[in-house]
């Protein structure tokens, strides 16, 4: 295995290692902002709190409507959907309800829309439920509060799913086939941004990047004029034929000579030697 080889196959494995982290990474940021609640409606109430017992002790008016038992956890809406779920919160203080009977009944004409059970509106406030009278003590005197309610599930049910309204326009005996749009959060907006910037960023490394060239000074000491090449004449072809025809010619005229004189020479020598004779 070469070197290279080792190299490359090293920095895949912490390539991909990277890439596995990352991943994991979101999606345990992703589950620990939203969690597995999906918000459908948000908005702020005034909250009171009963506990119907069937007793008839404290204003009781009878048993739930939603022929569940009283219980912890247990709202009263003048419009929502029985057994629609969510959660309230007060001070900073989280509460989850689901809705499980009507009311309040008039004072929901003053703005007062949800009834919290006895034992929850307790713990909110920081007082007891006192199970005797039914009534909370020990919280300051405090019988409404001032919330933020959360819808994280609607009911099947009759019922306004929408932001509350009073008893007495009856949204209550009603089927609302149109529930209200789940809000625009915070954290859904960066949510959002963030991946718009994803994309962005993904699509503008597609590009390819211009190769950029560092220009190339001339050394005029190390330059050198290269001889110019000889150019043609005018004429092209005839031209260079005219020139092979001449200089076979002048060849042709030398070799004459160089025989003619070769003659003389011969004719000379004998002569000299019939004289000599």
């Amino acid at each position: 295995m070469s070197a290279r080889f080792s190299m490359r196959s090293i920095a895949a494995i912490v390539a991909a290692a990277g890439t596995l982290a990352l991943g994991s990474g979101a999606a345990a940021h992703a589950d620990t902002d939203k969690g597995t609640e999906k918000v459908l409606l948000q908005g702020e109430t005034t909250a009171s709190y009963f506990w119907d017992d069937g007793s008839g002790r404290a204003g009781d008016t009878g048993l739930p409507a939603s022929g569940k038992p009283m219980q912890k956890g247990m709202a009263a809406s003048p419009s929502w959907p029985l057994l629609t779920e969510g959660y309230v919160i007060y001070k900073g203080k989280k509460a989850p309800f689901f809705v499980g009977d009507r009311g309040p009944g008039v004072p929901s004409s003053k703005g007062i829309m949800l009834d919290l059970d006895g034992k929850t509106f307790a713990d909110l406030t920081g007082g007891k439920f006192n199970p005797r009278t039914l009534m909370v003590d020990g919280n300051g005197g405090k019988g409404h509060i001032e919330v933020e309610y959360v819808i994280t599930k609607w009911g099947d049910g009759l019922g306004l799913k929408n932001h509350p309204v009073a008893f007495s326009e009856g949204a209550y005996k009603r089927m609302d086939r149109n529930p209200a749009a789940p809000p625009v959060l915070a954290g859904d907006k960066a949510d959002k941004k963030d991946e718009e910037k994803a994309v962005a960023g993904q699509s503008g490394s597609d590009k390819a990047e211009p190769v950029k060239t560092s220009p190339v000074k001339a050394d005029p000491v190390n330059l050198v004029k290269a001889p110019a090449e000889p150019q043609p004449a005018a004429g092209g072809a005839e031209a260079a034929a005219a020139t092979e025809r001449s200089n076979v010619a002048g060849a042709a005229v030398a070799g004459g000579v160089i025989l003619v004189g070769g003659g003389l020479v011969l004719g000379r020598e004998r002569i000299r030697k019939l004289v000599r004779r």
